[in-house]
């Protein structure tokens, strides 16, 4: 071998174990060790090299993640070893009975059960000979599914060769592909937009995006696959499920952190209620909890039947669905002017909550579902906090219903409706219902948040005149709040403060904050990191913008047409002229990143200062924050009335701070 194509051939292995491992760090662990633009960087150069160097491109290479040419259908894959169902637990009773069989067989009381949430997702199978992944399949009937490997390659978290050595022969992987519930959101959020008929829920997304002809579709769908078992665990010589997860994740895995190991009845129905109470705030979909006995001799003397194993059984939480009466039909104008219909539903209780409205998106999709006024509808809430309709039950339409139709006129300030694709649009700037949806997106949690400003706060300021757009914020004064209804001199100086300690977001903040189309905490993440500036973010071309990871034409499109609207840059002046600074990540960076590598949860109620205000305290300091306890938490803050979560970290040992402790941790950093 020449000299040079030795250099090349040891640079590209340099790059493809960096790139292996960097993907692991982010995808696996979600503890990432380089920037978005640095891993870019890394692939640029590896695709570089492997256009000039063909002959060297491999399967596993991570360019090749994407590529294959779309087939006419899915060829069978058969699995060495059948993928078996798991029997379901409706009730305690049923789980009680499952021990009490698991005991009988066993000769013994005392049996340690691995507990794993329940993906709602698509089960699959990943195979990998010397540590390759050279095949991937569906279920199926558990003994053939669809052979999708190359669909499954396109999956990030999936990784195509493990990490280590010493994998010469077969591993045959188990696990779900799911999406989260927030992608699930955006994904029906942008096929409404283009007038596609909407997925049911997150399961369906996933398993409607795996099951593409054309790999490249797949690709750009938000799918994760979580690894939790093998078909045989002596394959990975260890001895317990609980020593098998920890194996795949060691392996360059993504696997499940919210599982536990439990001793007894009391232990395993603790975690379910637990994980229970945990659900909605889950970033996934999980409809019960897998309840596995963890020693691998016992599953063996336990044995299988037909169809699913003895020791296994799945405990199913509540359905997410019910029945309902439709009484009306609304339309409401949000903050870019499209008018949506909302249904308003007879009060019923769902999933712990009582739902009294649904979302129906738009026109097309009201009359796709086929539903009116008075009909008894099936709603359920999937994927998102906000419930939707599935469809009307047919049989029990009153003979007096009649099919919707959009008004012609904004039903806030009149103004005439105009089509736009499957929206009817306000265009109206100044309606009043635009600009209140303005400001409330401006002041969410996901923006500013700023703290105490609700949506019947800001009704009250565009109604009294106070707030034309959201840079009057800015400068209202107590004595302005004093004026409004509820509000006296504390509560005033109150809000009055937390708009101000809004007047210096960081770049990815802001992007948020203005209501770009699209745009939301990962593009403007993405965008911030890579132009580093507003200034540059405003004259960037849809060319620039659309080179970037994760930023295609349509969202690059919105925000260059944003920024070329004279009245989005007048009201950004108007935001500098009255005090709002703009942190860059540079300036970021500059504060320090002493919380590098921290994890905090938060629960219960905080007095010296509001969550979202916590939340920012510790990512300006480098810190991460999530919604749920698990073993990767490192810190609860916990205010008065914590709940479940401080229970939960005490069993996982995490640290837990009181508020003073938080606030002289962020003090001293």
């Amino acid at each position: 071998m020449h000299e040079d194509d030795a250099a090349v051939v040891n640079r590209i292995r340099e790059l493809r174990k960096e790139l292996d491992y960097h993907n692991y760090r982010y995808h696996a662990l979600d503890a990432p060790e380089i920037s978005d633009a640095q891993y870019d960087e890394l692939f640029r150069e590896l695709v570089t090299i492997e256009h000039d160097y063909p002959h060297l491109i491999t399967p596993d290479s991570p360019t090749q993640r994407i590529g294959a040419a779309p087939l006419k259908e899915f060829p069978e894959m058969v699995h060495r070893i059948p993928m078996l169902s798991i029997d379901n637990a409706m009730d305690e009773g049923g789980v009680l009975s499952f021990h009490a069989r698991v005991s009988r067989w066993l000769g013994r009381e005392d049996v340690e059960y691995c507990c794993e949430p329940k993906f709602d997702g698509l089960a699959v199978e990943i195979v990998y000979e010397g540590g390759i992944l050279i095949r991937g399949g569906t279920r199926g009937d558990g003994i053939v599914g669809e052979d999708v490997t190359q669909n499954l390659k396109t999956i990030r978290s999936l990784p195509l060769r493990l990490l280590g050595n010493g994998f010469s022969g077969i591993l045959e992987v188990r696990g779900e592909v799911v999406m989260d519930k927030s992608a699930f959101t955006d994904l029906n959020r942008e096929r409404s937009e283009k007038g596609e008929p909407l997925f049911a829920n997150p399961r369906n997304a996933a398993a409607g995006s795996l099951r593409q002809l054309d790999p490249s579709i797949t690709a750009s769908r938000p799918l994760t696959f979580f690894a939790y078992g093998v078909s045989d665990p002596a394959v990975l010589e260890v001895t317990t499920q609980g020593f098998v997860l920890d194996a795949l994740q060691k392996i360059g895995f993504k696997v499940n952190p919210d599982r536990s190991l439990c001793r007894g009845m009391k232990e395993v129905m603790d975690f379910v209620a637990n994980m229970q109470g945990q659900r909605s705030e889950l970033p996934y979909e999980i409809d019960g909890i897998v309840i596995k006995v963890n020693d691998s001799h016992d599953q063996e003397i336990l044995g299988v039947k037909a169809r699913s194993p003895r020791w296994a059984v799945a405990f199913k939480f509540p359905p997410t669905q019910t029945t309902t009466v439709l009484m009306k039909i609304e339309v409401q104008v949000g903050r870019t002017g499209v008018v949506t219909p909302v249904a308003i539903l007879e009060p019923v209780h769902l999933a712990g909550v009582v739902v009294k409205r649904a979302t129906l998106h738009n026109e097309a999709e009201v009359h796709r579902k086929d539903v009116r006024e008075g009909d008894t509808v099936i709603v359920q809430r999937a994927g998102d906090v906000i419930p939707e309709i599935v469809g009307p039950v047919k049989t029990k339409r009153p003979a007096t219903t009649e099919v919707f139709r959009m008004p012609s006129r904004c039903p806030v300030c009149t103004a005439v409706l105009v089509q736009d694709g499957v929206f009817h649009r306000c265009v109206n700037l100044t309606c009043p219902a635009r600009v209140r949806e303005q400001i409330y997106h401006f002041a969410s949690k996901e923006a500013l948040a700023i703290d105490g400003l609700g949506r019947r706060i800001i009704d009250q300021l565009v109604e009294g005149g106070l707030v034309h757009d959201v840079s009057d914020l800015y400068k209202l004064t107590v004595d302005d709040l004093m004026k409004l209804e509820g509000f006296a001199e504390i509560s005033s100086k109150k809000l009055i403060a937390a708009i101000d300690a809004s007047r210096k977001p960081t770049l990815e903040r802001f992007l948020v904050s203005i209501g770009i189309q699209h745009v939301g905490r990962v593009a403007s993440r993405q965008i911030a990191r890579s132009f580093g500036s507003l200034e540059r973010i405003m004259h960037a071309s849809k060319e620039e913008l659309s080179t970037l990871t994760g930023i295609g034409d349509e969202i690059a499109h919105s925000i260059t047409e944003f920024f070329a609207q004279d009245e989005n840059q007048r009201v950004i002046e108007r935001l500098f002229e009255r005090g709002l600074v703009i942190s860059s990540p540079e300036q970021q960076n500059s504060l320090g990143k002493s919380l590098q590598g921290k994890t905090f949860c938060f629960t219960g109620t905080l007095s010296f200062m509001s969550r979202p205000e916590a939340q920012r305290r510790v990512e300006s300091l480098g810190g991460t924050v999530v919604t749920n306890v698990n073993k990767k938490l490192t810190h609860l803050v916990a205010g008065s009335d914590p709940g479940s979560k401080r229970d939960r970290a005490v069993t996982l040992g995490v640290e837990i701070l009181d508020e003073e402790g938080f606030l002289k941790m962020i003090e001293e950093s």
